[in-house]
C-alpha cells in the first residue's frame, strides 16, 4: 500500500502512454466546467475518503477521480479507459470529501455527471437495470406499497404537508412509512407518487433523475417529508431546501410525547443526509430524549451501502460493513438507528451474519415504538 499523501502535496500524474489517447484539448461536455475548475488539488479530501484508506491510490480518492474526470473532458483518456470505469464504480459517493474541501468542490454532481457518460445504455451494471425499471413504473410502486401494507392514502389541504413514499421502502420497509403517518397524524399521504430520481441520477440516468423530482414536485405541493436520507438530499437539489424535510427534523419539530427506555442505542447516519444536507444532530437530539445514546466512532462514515453499492461492489462493501459491525459489538449496543433505507438493509444483513444481539431499526420505527 502507497504512503499516504498529505494535504500540501500536489495531485500526481495519474496516466501513462499506454492508459492514454492524445486529446484535442477541447471541451467534451461531460462535466459542468465551473464544478471541475473548482478543485485546487490540495489533498484535504484524502482523510476522509473510505476508498482511499481502502487503497491508499491517489487514483481512488476524490483528487484523484478528478483528475481522471479532467482527462476524460479533454480526451486525453478514451471513454472506454478501464482506471475510468474501475474508479466510478468503486468511489461510493458518499459526498464526505465535501464536508472538508475548502474550495467547496461540489463532488457529487461530479460523480452523477461522471456516470451519466460511463454508465449510459449497456455500460450499465446489469444489476442496476432492473432496479430501474421497477422505480420508472408508477403502477408496480403502486402495487407494492398496496401488498406490503405502506401507508394509505389520506388526503390533505393544499398546504399541508406530504409525506415522500420510498420507492423500494414501500417493499421492504413499509412499517417505517405507516410509522410516521402514526406519529404525525397531519401529515397527507398520496400513495399514486412516483419515484424521487435519486437512484436514477446517482446510476447514470442524471436528467431523468431530475425530471422525475420535478414531476414529484409538483404532485406533492407544499412541504414534503422524507424517511430516506438519500432521497432528502437529491429531492432538496432539484426542487429546492426549502420544500424539503427528513423525518429526524420534521419529528423534532413536532415535540413527540417519548418515554424513555433503559437501553444503549447508537446511531448510523445517512451519508448524503448529513454530508450533502447538514443534517446530522437531530436524530441523536431524538435518541437522546428516549435512551442512553452512544456515539459509534464512525457513525458519520459510509456504511457501504450507498445506494446500489452493496450490489455492484460487493467485496469492498462488505469489507466497510465488517468494520461497522465489529464497532456495534464493541459499543454493546441494544440497537443501532438509522435514517435510511439502505443503510438499515444493510445493517439488519450484517448483524444476522454476525448472530449480533444488537438490532438495527429506523429512527421512525424507534421513536413510534417509543411514543409515550
Amino acid at each position: 500500500m502507497s504512503e499516504q499523501t498529505g494535504p500540501e502535496q500536489s495531485s500526481p500524474e495519474l496516466t501513462s502512454p499506454e492508459q492514454t489517447s492524445p486529446g484535442d484539448g477541447g471541451p467534451k461536455g461531460i462535466f459542468s466546467k465551473d464544478l471541475l475548475d473548482a478543485c485546487i488539488s490540495c489533498g484535504f479530501c484524502l482523510p476522509a475518503c473510505p476508498t482511499y484508506a481502502m487503497t491508499g491510490q491517489e487514483q481512488s480518492s476524490p483528487r484523484g477521480r478528478i483528475t481522471l474526470m479532467r482527462l476524460l473532458e479533454t480526451g486525453d483518456l478514451a471513454p472506454d479507459d478501464a482506471t475510468l470505469a474501475e474508479e466510478s464504480s468503486l468511489c461510493l459517493g458518499c459526498r464526505a470529501c465535501e464536508t472538508v474541501c475548502p474550495a467547496g468542490v461540489q463532488y457529487g454532481h461530479l460523480l452523477e455527471e461522471w456516470r451519466d457518460e460511463q454508465w449510459s445504455g449497456l455500460k450499465r451494471p446489469w444489476i442496476v437495470r432492473p432496479l430501474l425499471l421497477v422505480a420508472n413504473r408508477k403502477w408496480v410502486l403502486r402495487t407494492l406499497g398496496l401488498v406490503r401494507r405502506s401507508a394509505r392514502r389520506r388526503s390533505g389541504a393544499a398546504d399541508q404537508p406530504t409525506l415522500m413514499l420510498g420507492c423500494f421502502e414501500r417493499g421492504l420497509f413499509p412499517s417505517v412509512s405507516r410509522g410516521i403517518a402514526a406519529l404525525d397524524p397531519d401529515l397527507a399521504v398520496d400513495p399514486d407518487q412516483g419515484c424521487c430520481g435519486a437512484l436514477h441520477a446517482h446510476n447514470g440516468e442524471l436528467e431523468q433523475g431530475r425530471d422525475l423530482a420535478r414531476k414529484l414536485g409538483e404532485r406533492l405541493p407544499g412541504t414534503i417529508v422524507t424517511t430516506s436520507g438519500g432521497c432528502a438530499a437529491h429531492l432538496a437539489d432539484v426542487i429546492g431546501r426549502e420544500r424539503v424535510v427528513e423525518a429526524s427534523e420534521w419529528l423534532l419539530k413536532q415535540n413527540l410525547d417519548v418515554s424513555e427506555r433503559p437501553l444503549r442505542v447508537g446511531l448510523q447516519d445517512s451519508c448524503h443526509l448529513r454530508n450533502g444536507l447538514g443534517v446530522w444532530k437531530e436524530p441523536r437530539e431524538l435518541l437522546g430524549r428516549t435512551a442512553t445514546y452512544v456515539e459509534l466512532p464512525s457513525a458519520g462514515s459510509c456504511c457501504g451501502a450507498a445506494g446500489t453499492y452493496a450490489l455492484v461492489r460487493k467485496k469492498e462493501s462488505k469489507a466497510i460493513l465488517a468494520k461497522k459491525i465489529a464497532e456495534i459489538e464493541a459499543a454493546d449496543l441494544d440497537l443501532v438507528i438509522a435514517v435510511n433505507p439502505g443503510c438499515l438493509r444493510q445493517l439488519q444483513t450484517g448483524l444476522r451474519k454476525s448472530q449480533s444481539r444488537t438490532k438495527a431499526v429506523h429512527i421512525v420505527d424507534y421513536l413510534r415504538g417509543h411514543k409515550a
